[in-house]
């Protein structure tokens, strides 16, 4: 079942809110007249009434009685308060989507009635340029051709799977939280640019260009990303220094020490510890 000819409104209308309606809009797949957005900044309304077009409403109870599809793209430590609000409007004709980072669905539907149709997505913020990862977590209750709608809303930012729940701590650890680390590392390679010589912009540009080709290489060729480093190293050569100082620096550990303790953060929010 697609998302054409449904109704769709975000509740939050941040980053990943406003990512979500310009892949909508880009895609073609909802008219401007059937996205809504409610969010507790007017100014931010206007905004994306002003740049998308989009039907703009005041207060959440409003959104949820006009919107088919429900997007909860709010903070998880708001979660409660809103769901206490809209749980009035939700009936079994509405699918929510809940973005919320850590919020698992079985808290999400204390606050629900009984039968709601949920699902717990977990993208990231490349979806504001169109190339997120996105994580769908598998769901009881739903309608025929309700997961088939999710993943054509977050397919028109990125790419998507489908997985368990229980994965889903991982999910945010990973590819949730994995933006910053990637962040981390075009920064270390600028600096280190800059520290043999370059000028900051040259050694950015080069950083940034070099994490974006080097990522696209593997997903178009599918090669293993151990293929790729033999690829571009040679025997004694510059690559198996560099490789030998990052291994030294203990850079797999890291990253792999990165994920777990994220995962764990992830599990704790969700338990509700703050």
């Amino acid at each position: 079942m697609s998302v054409k000819g449904k109704t769709v409104g975000f509740i939050g209308s941040g980053h990943m809110g406003e990512a979500l309606i310009k892949g909508l809009l880009a895609a073609g797949l909802v008219p401007r007249q059937s996205v809504f957005a409610a969010d507790v900044r007017s100014e931010r309304l206007g905004e994306l009434e002003r740049q998308y077009g989009i039907q703009v409403v005041r207060d959440n109870h409003s959104l949820v009685g006009r919107a088919g599809v429900i997007i909860l793209a709010v903070k998880p430590q708001t979660m409660t308060a809103v769901l206490e609000e809209i749980a009035p409007g939700v009936t079994a004709h509405k699918l929510v989507i809940s973005i919320a980072a850590g919020v698992p669905t079985a808290r999400i539907r204390e606050h629900l009635p009984e039968g709601v149709r949920l699902v717990r997505v977990m993208p990231n913020t490349p979806a504001l340029v169109l190339e997120g990862a996105t994580a769908i977590a598998r769901a009881d209750g739903l309608h025929a051709g309700d997961l088939e709608t999710v993943q054509e809303i977050f397919g028109a930012v990125g790419k998507v799977v489908v997985l368990d729940e229980e994965l889903m701590d991982a999910v945010t650890a990973l590819s949730g939280s994995g933006p910053a680390y990637v962040a981390l590392v075009v920064e270390s390679l600028a600096d280190g640019g800059v520290n043999m010589g370059l000028d900051r912009a040259t050694a950015m540009t080069l950083a940034v260009q070099t994490v974006l080709g080097a990522a696209r290489l593997l997903l178009e060729t599918g090669v293993h990303p151990g293929q790729l480093k033999d690829m571009v190293a040679s025997p004694g050569g510059t690559t198996m220094a560099g490789v030998a100082a990052l291994e030294d620096g203990g850079v797999r550990r890291a990253f792999i020490t990165a994920v777990e303790r994220a995962t764990q953060r992830a599990r704790e929010l969700g338990r509700g510890r703050q």
